[in-house]
């Protein structure tokens, strides 16, 4: 199946679940991304600095937070089927560690690098909901992510004036301009 074809395939299901007047609550599950991100970023500290100090007690802080961290997650990942569970939980670390690296070159001027850093992040921040919304399936990952086959989508935007003047995106692209509908962090 061509990236084209599975494309459309993302499409329905999103026309699907644009029906019914987006009966997800995904803007709270969107912050509740970003806090199991900081979690996971929290068991990370927890284990350094239990390994620089060997003081227990911060083995006893990352038993709690991962805990914590898994509870939410069951809130977002509801079918953890093979390895999607874990899958979920290192796209989001991913997600975050590229974010923070890419702010770091951004503070260090380095803009550009910072940039691809950012786009790196939210491609992986994309691929977490279109795995956790069944938009794709793991099978199909490494097809939209394989760099040397970056198939271009033809798409046109039926409410767009210039509708006869025809866009291109890589699929990440596209899949992300279309979360950021339903994933709007700013409906309350």
């Amino acid at each position: 199946m061509t990236q084209a074809e599975q494309f459309s395939k993302i499409l329905d299901k999103i026309t699907e679940l644009k029906k019914g007047g987006n009966p997800l609550d995904l803007s709270s599950k969107e912050d509740l991304a970003i806090a199991i991100m900081n979690l996971i970023s929290l068991e990370e500290h927890f284990f350094f600095t239990y390994s620089k100090t060997k003081d227990d007690k911060y083995l006893t802080l990352l038993t709690t937070i991962r805990e914590e961290r898994k509870v939410l997650l069951k809130e977002i990942v509801k079918n953890p089927e093979g390895e999607i569970w874990c899958i979920s939980k290192h796209l989001l670390a991913a997600s975050m560690r590229l974010m923070e690296v890419g702010t770091k070159k951004l503070n260090e001027g380095n803009s550009q690098s910072a940039k691809d850093l950012f786009d790196k992040s939210y491609t992986l921040w994309n691929i977490f909901w279109g795995l956790n919304l069944e938009l794709i399936e793991v099978k199909d990952i490494n097809s939209y992510t394989n760099s040397e086959s970056e198939e271009k989508i033809i798409f046109q935007n039926d409410n767009d004036p210039n509708k006869d003047k025809a866009g291109s995106l890589n699929v990440w692209n596209k899949l992300g301009d279309m979360l950021k509908k339903i994933l709007d962090c700013c409906k309350e």
